[in-house]
């Protein structure tokens, strides 16, 4: 379950080769990963990591306006998320400069999709090794890595959907999370028609998490917008 907990990390992708950056989307989205963005260019690129924050980025070296390495430089000026730089430049030279600059990996096209998820789950894991993904509520708490809910003595299992709701929310927690968001986290791109289901998913989660679910205090109800969930930690 751990790697689940990694796999909900933010990635940035960015590459001027549009079918490229599409394949690369698929076979990460197939392995897992659920939080993606891509960007054909170095200025939408670095629009998307100022609003949008990634904990991982994919860069290529050659982009229309400009390359990786520079790219890279602005990026860490303002954060030191992990970088894999994934480029047909292969010269031993580029190698050196991304290692020099403080680049996580590099790695070269073509490549096999089966080394490009391996090398991304080793940086997040070296990167965010210290994470404790256990987050404490009024009457229980939840463990990421375990996907389990501990109230009191007794643990509890979540189920996908259930694990996949609590991260959308304690990824926001304190914020209002929409039921239009909520609902693409659980189903993804089309989720339109499961309000009902997310209903049903919202009240097991309340009997997992809350001491008296028909009173909630961590998962609390924002009525005609969403749900928004209370650790010891919100503000």
């Amino acid at each position: 379950m751990a790697n689940d907990y990694l796999k909900q990390k933010r990635l940035l992708l960015v590459d001027d080769e549009e079918e490229l950056l599409h394949m690369v989307e698929m076979i990460l989205r197939r392995d897992g990963y659920t939080e993606l963005r891509t960007a054909g260019s170095a200025g939408e690129a670095f629009r998307i990591f100022r609003e949008w924050k990634p904990e991982l980025a994919v860069l290529d070296v050659m982009l229309p306006d400009g390359d990786g390495f520079s790219l890279f430089s602005r990026m860490r000026r303002e954060s030191d998320l992990p970088v894999l730089f994934l480029t047909a430049r292969g010269e031993d030279e580029d190698r050196f400069k991304g290692w020099d600059m403080g680049a996580d990996d590099y790695m070269v096209k073509p490549f096999l999709p089966r080394e490009l998820t391996s090398r991304i789950l080793a940086i997040l894991r070296r990167s965010y090794k210290n994470e404790n993904p256990v987050v404490r509520l009024a009457g229980s708490s939840i463990d990421f890595e375990r996907a389990e809910v501990q109230k009191g003595e007794e643990r509890l299992s979540l189920t996908a959907k259930e694990y996949e709701l609590l991260t959308a929310l304690y990824r926001n927690a304190g914020r209002i999370v929409t039921i239009d968001q909520l609902c693409e986290a659980a189903w993804g791109d089309n989720p339109y028609g499961y309000e009902n289901s997310l209903m049903a998913h919202i009240r097991r989660i309340r009997e997992k998490i809350e001491e008296n679910p028909s009173k909630p205090v961590s998962l609390l109800t924002v009525k005609g917008l969403g749900y928004k969930l209370i650790t010891e930690e919100t503000p």
